[in-house]
């Protein structure tokens, strides 16, 4: 009798996790997907079921593919630019050197501040009539003139996403960070001994033994990136005309200022399906790098 209860003890403790998830996660995405395949009214009254209507109006919005091509920027300009950043700093932190504790306290800053505030900072800087940025150029004596940083919705759609890539370098930085620390110093050792060079030494045995840490940073920066909120709506609100809108805070502007609920709930399955693809490509990814 107690082996029998013994077998089933994991599942227990599992339960109030399982009913958590269930509650906060599962049924909220049952919800979405049910409201995506329904009639809602501008006062939000859920009416009878309708389809793939939502989806269709959706997806035929003036702004749609603009938006899908921002937030495919967005990402891969994020990500991409900070994973490289990030991993070079951690290289850089991993060496020993004085200041290195106080170097690593300032760098998580960006990462713990509030992104509001980090958006906030930022527009102030980059402002025409009296931005930082532009003081400091003009007493450098680098520009004769103040510069217009936000000339064009281009220009600003940059700044965001240097933005993003400011936020984004810490959390990358210590994940690496905390992979380069496993790794075996005699690893090194041997291959000092072999006389290989700096470069094979970061092929052959830093970055393959810093791949998992790096993947799942990769993986968690693309879900958190791709649901980024703040950076944009402070900055720019997807102005003008949606040409600086990601995904997310299309959805929002659709949902709460142009009162099109359905479509902005379709919209909001395409992401959650879109973040659905990655998670099993990483999923993929990770049961074949551990059967290798």
């Amino acid at each position: 009798m107690q082996k029998s209860l013994r077998k089933y003890e994991p599942y227990l403790w599992l339960l109030p996790s399982l009913l958590l998830m269930a509650v906060f996660v599962v049924f909220p995405i049952a919800i979405v997907f049910k409201l995506s395949l329904s009639d809602i009214s501008k006062s939000g009254v859920i009416g009878g079921f309708v389809g793939l209507k939502n989806f269709r109006d959706a997806i035929s919005l003036p702004a749609f593919q603009t938006v899908m091509l921002n937030t495919l920027y967005w990402v891969l300009s994020v990500v991409g630019i900070s994973t490289l950043l990030g991993f070079i700093i951690a290289l850089m932190l991993n060496n020993k050197f004085r200041g290195r504790k106080l170097a690593r306290a300032v760098l998580v800053f960006p990462w713990a501040t509030s992104l509001v505030i980090q958006a906030s900072v930022w527009n102030y800087i980059i402002k025409y009539e009296y931005g930082n940025l532009n003081n400091i150029l003009l007493n450098l004596g680098i520009i004769k003139e103040a510069i217009n940083w936000r000339s064009s919705y281009q220009i600003e759609f940059i700044w965001a996403c240097f933005v993003g890539i400011f936020v984004t370098i810490p959390f990358v930085t210590f994940c690496v960070l905390s992979g380069l620390q496993s790794i075996d110093s005699s690893l090194y050792e041997a291959a000092n001994i072999d006389g290989a060079s700096y470069w094979q030494k970061l092929f052959r045995i830093t970055l393959p033994m810093v791949r998992p840490s790096l993947t799942i940073s990769t993986v968690l920066n693309i879900i958190y990136v791709f649901n980024s909120f703040p950076i944009i709506y402070t900055m720019t609100k997807g102005a003008p005309n949606n040409k600086t809108d990601t995904l997310i805070t299309y959805l929002y502007m659709l949902n709460f200022y142009d009162r099109q609920k359905g479509p902005a709930t379709a919209l909001s399955v395409i992401g959650f399906i879109i973040l659905c693809i990655c998670a099993g490509a990483y999923m993929i990814f990770a049961m074949r790098e551990e059967d290798n």
